[in-house]
């Protein structure tokens, strides 16, 4: 016997580039070796000049560095866009749809409040969300 899931009918989203999810409360931007080394090569760095940069060792793990203020250490804050968008994590790709957000329709609406992208746009089918929210590799730690 399956569960129904609470979103079976889906969700919609569509980012809409405000960056409220790259700024605010402080946190952890998970990044793999293999994010880590796309990530530099498109800024032109090699791989260790990179990681002591922008990058944070936490239990064993890396995250993206932040700023005094807990924005993003790749958000810009005057053009209020990211500044590695086309290479950026896996986490932030699959914004908003995180076990954490999608555990619930009280969760994801506490979120929607803070999100002004999260049900508009497109319509995301129940299997579409799954496998973005459980098909990342960090996404359980979300």
């Amino acid at each position: 016997m399956s569960r129904k899931r609470w979103y079976e009918s889906g969700l919609r989203f569509e980012c809409i580039g405000c960056g409220r999810c790259c700024r605010g409360a402080p946190g952890y931007v998970w990044c793999s070796l293999r994010e880590a080394e796309r990530i530099a090569a498109y800024l032109g760095l090699p791989l260790l000049d990179f990681i002591k940069k922008y990058m944070r060792s936490v239990d064993g793990d890396w995250s993206l560095k932040e700023r005094y203020n807990g924005s993003c250490i790749f958000y810009d804050e005057d053009s209020a866009r990211c500044t590695i968008y086309e290479v950026r994590p896996a986490q932030c790709r699959s914004y908003p749809f995180w076990p954490s957000i999608i555990i619930s329709r009280k969760r994801w609406e506490s979120f929607a409040r803070e999100c002004p992208g999260m049900n508009r746009g497109r319509l995301y089918s129940a299997d579409e969300i799954e496998k973005i929210a459980f098909g990342q590799p960090m996404a359980y730690r979300l």
